[in-house]
Protein backbone atom coordinates (compact mmCIF):
# COMPACT_ATOMS: atom_id res chain seq x y z
CA UNK A 1 0.00 0.00 0.00
CA UNK A 2 1.33 3.46 -0.85
CA UNK A 3 0.19 6.95 0.04
CA UNK A 4 -1.63 8.17 3.11
CA UNK A 5 -4.09 6.14 5.11
CA UNK A 6 -7.13 8.25 5.89
CA UNK A 7 -8.45 7.46 9.37
CA UNK A 8 -12.04 6.31 9.66
CA UNK A 9 -14.48 9.06 10.60
CA UNK A 10 -15.43 9.15 14.26
CA UNK A 11 -16.97 11.38 16.90
CA UNK A 12 -14.44 13.90 18.22
CA UNK A 13 -12.96 13.06 21.62
CA UNK A 14 -10.13 15.57 22.03
CA UNK A 15 -10.68 18.75 24.00
CA UNK A 16 -9.84 22.24 22.76
CA UNK A 17 -6.88 22.17 25.16
CA UNK A 18 -5.64 18.88 23.65
CA UNK A 19 -5.83 20.36 20.15
CA UNK A 20 -4.14 23.61 21.24
CA UNK A 21 -1.20 21.58 22.61
CA UNK A 22 -1.05 19.60 19.35
CA UNK A 23 -1.13 22.84 17.33
CA UNK A 24 1.73 24.30 19.39
CA UNK A 25 3.73 21.08 19.06
CA UNK A 26 3.13 20.99 15.29
CA UNK A 27 4.33 24.57 14.85
CA UNK A 28 7.44 23.85 16.98
CA UNK A 29 8.14 20.73 14.89
CA UNK A 30 7.79 22.65 11.60
CA UNK A 31 10.22 25.27 12.93
CA UNK A 32 12.68 22.61 14.11
CA UNK A 33 12.57 20.98 10.67
CA UNK A 34 13.31 24.34 9.02
CA UNK A 35 10.02 24.42 7.12
CA UNK A 36 8.52 27.32 9.07
CA UNK A 37 10.74 30.43 9.16
CA UNK A 38 8.46 33.47 8.92
CA UNK A 39 7.33 34.93 12.24
CA UNK A 40 4.03 36.11 10.71
CA UNK A 41 3.26 32.63 9.34
CA UNK A 42 4.29 31.08 12.66
CA UNK A 43 1.85 33.34 14.52
CA UNK A 44 -0.85 32.59 11.93
CA UNK A 45 -0.42 28.83 12.37
CA UNK A 46 -0.70 29.25 16.14
CA UNK A 47 -3.79 31.47 15.78
CA UNK A 48 -5.84 29.63 13.14
CA UNK A 49 -7.38 26.47 14.56
CA UNK A 50 -7.00 23.84 11.81
CA UNK A 51 -9.57 21.70 13.59
CA UNK A 52 -12.20 24.31 12.72
CA UNK A 53 -11.53 23.83 9.00
CA UNK A 54 -12.08 20.09 8.67
CA UNK A 55 -15.23 17.99 8.95
CA UNK A 56 -15.95 17.34 12.65
CA UNK A 57 -15.68 13.58 12.22
CA UNK A 58 -11.93 14.09 11.43
CA UNK A 59 -11.33 16.81 14.05
CA UNK A 60 -9.12 14.63 16.28
CA UNK A 61 -6.68 14.17 13.37
CA UNK A 62 -6.24 17.89 12.67
CA UNK A 63 -2.48 18.00 13.37
CA UNK A 64 -1.47 14.63 11.96
CA UNK A 65 0.57 14.67 8.76
CA UNK A 66 -2.20 13.31 6.59
CA UNK A 67 -4.55 14.99 4.13
CA UNK A 68 -8.18 14.75 5.18
CA UNK A 69 -11.30 14.54 2.97
CA UNK A 70 -13.56 17.54 2.53
CA UNK A 71 -17.03 17.96 1.08
CA UNK A 72 -16.91 18.21 -2.68
CA UNK A 73 -15.47 16.23 -5.53
CA UNK A 74 -11.99 14.88 -4.70
CA UNK A 75 -11.44 17.73 -2.21
CA UNK A 76 -8.84 17.40 0.56
CA UNK A 77 -7.18 19.62 3.14
CA UNK A 78 -3.43 19.34 2.74
CA UNK A 79 -1.09 18.05 5.46
CA UNK A 80 -0.09 20.68 8.04
CA UNK A 81 3.50 20.87 6.73
CA UNK A 82 2.20 21.86 3.28
CA UNK A 83 1.24 25.39 4.29
CA UNK A 84 4.80 26.57 5.03
CA UNK A 85 5.79 24.87 1.76
CA UNK A 86 3.12 26.91 -0.04
CA UNK A 87 3.69 30.27 1.64
CA UNK A 88 7.35 30.53 2.72
CA UNK A 89 8.74 30.57 -0.86
CA UNK A 90 6.28 33.33 -1.75
CA UNK A 91 7.63 35.63 0.93
CA UNK A 92 4.01 36.37 1.79
CA UNK A 93 4.03 39.44 4.03
CA UNK A 94 1.88 42.13 5.57
CA UNK A 95 0.05 44.26 3.02
CA UNK A 96 0.32 41.84 0.09
CA UNK A 97 -2.62 41.45 -2.28
CA UNK A 98 -3.03 37.68 -2.40
CA UNK A 99 -4.83 35.24 -4.71
CA UNK A 100 -5.29 31.61 -3.68
CA UNK A 101 -6.34 29.12 -6.35
CA UNK A 102 -7.97 26.11 -4.70
CA UNK A 103 -9.75 27.16 -1.50
CA UNK A 104 -10.31 23.70 -0.03
CA UNK A 105 -11.49 24.07 3.55
CA UNK A 106 -10.54 27.74 3.85
CA UNK A 107 -7.67 26.99 6.26
CA UNK A 108 -4.98 28.33 3.92
CA UNK A 109 -7.14 31.36 3.19
CA UNK A 110 -7.36 32.09 6.93
CA UNK A 111 -3.59 31.67 7.33
CA UNK A 112 -3.01 34.06 4.41
CA UNK A 113 -5.41 36.62 5.93
CA UNK A 114 -3.47 36.46 9.21
CA UNK A 115 -0.14 36.91 7.40
CA UNK A 116 -1.12 39.78 5.06
CA UNK A 117 -3.22 41.57 7.66
CA UNK A 118 -6.68 43.11 7.65
CA UNK A 119 -5.83 46.02 5.33
CA UNK A 120 -4.72 43.74 2.47
CA UNK A 121 -6.89 41.82 0.02
CA UNK A 122 -7.24 38.03 0.06
CA UNK A 123 -9.12 36.44 -2.85
CA UNK A 124 -9.67 32.68 -3.04
CA UNK A 125 -11.14 30.82 -6.03
CA UNK A 126 -12.50 27.28 -6.20
CA UNK A 127 -14.17 25.38 -9.01
CA UNK A 128 -16.22 23.09 -6.74
CA UNK A 129 -19.32 24.85 -5.34
CA UNK A 130 -19.72 22.33 -2.50
CA UNK A 131 -16.12 22.76 -1.36
CA UNK A 132 -16.38 26.54 -1.64
CA UNK A 133 -19.56 26.56 0.48
CA UNK A 134 -17.78 24.48 3.14
CA UNK A 135 -14.86 26.94 3.12
CA UNK A 136 -17.20 29.93 3.33
CA UNK A 137 -18.96 28.46 6.38
CA UNK A 138 -15.63 27.70 8.08
CA UNK A 139 -14.18 31.13 7.36
CA UNK A 140 -17.27 33.02 8.52
CA UNK A 141 -17.56 30.93 11.68
CA UNK A 142 -13.88 31.69 12.45
CA UNK A 143 -14.42 35.42 11.87
CA UNK A 144 -12.76 35.79 8.44
CA UNK A 145 -15.65 37.59 6.81
CA UNK A 146 -13.55 40.00 4.75
CA UNK A 147 -11.90 37.48 2.41
CA UNK A 148 -13.28 37.39 -1.12
CA UNK A 149 -14.46 33.91 -2.16
CA UNK A 150 -15.10 33.23 -5.83
CA UNK A 151 -16.76 30.24 -7.46
CA UNK A 152 -14.98 29.70 -10.76
CA UNK A 153 -11.99 28.40 -12.67
CA UNK A 154 -8.94 29.43 -10.69
CA UNK A 155 -6.80 29.11 -13.80
CA UNK A 156 -8.48 32.31 -14.95
CA UNK A 157 -7.59 34.06 -11.69
CA UNK A 158 -9.91 36.86 -10.64
CA UNK A 159 -9.33 39.98 -12.69
CA UNK A 160 -11.66 42.18 -10.66
CA UNK A 161 -9.17 42.48 -7.76
CA UNK A 162 -5.93 42.13 -9.76
CA UNK A 163 -3.08 42.79 -9.74
CA UNK A 164 -1.86 40.52 -6.95
CA UNK A 165 1.50 40.66 -5.19
CA UNK A 166 1.43 36.91 -4.63
CA UNK A 167 -0.53 33.99 -6.11
CA UNK A 168 -0.58 30.48 -4.65
CA UNK A 169 -1.98 27.54 -6.61
CA UNK A 170 -2.91 24.69 -4.27
CA UNK A 171 -5.28 23.03 -6.75
CA UNK A 172 -4.15 20.52 -9.35
CA UNK A 173 -2.53 22.50 -12.14
CA UNK A 174 -0.16 20.85 -14.65
CA UNK A 175 0.96 24.18 -16.17
CA UNK A 176 0.96 27.78 -15.02
CA UNK A 177 -2.11 29.41 -16.60
CA UNK A 178 -1.20 32.64 -18.48
CA UNK A 179 -4.04 34.65 -16.84
CA UNK A 180 -2.37 34.13 -13.46
CA UNK A 181 0.93 35.49 -14.74
CA UNK A 182 -0.91 38.48 -16.26
CA UNK A 183 -2.54 39.22 -12.89
CA UNK A 184 0.72 39.43 -10.94
CA UNK A 185 1.84 42.91 -9.92
CA UNK A 186 5.13 42.79 -11.81
CA UNK A 187 3.35 41.63 -15.00
CA UNK A 188 0.64 44.27 -14.70
CA UNK A 189 3.06 47.12 -13.92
Amino acid sequence: MSGWVIPPPSAPLKTDADLRREREAKVADLERRGLLRSERLRRAMLTVRREDFIPSRYRDHAYEEIPLPLPGERAMISCPHSYPLFYEPLGLAEGHRFLEVGVGSGYGTALAREVVGPEAIVVAVDLDATTLAFARTNLHRAGYTDVILVHGDGGLGHEEHAPYDRICVTAVCPDIPPPLIDQLTYAAG
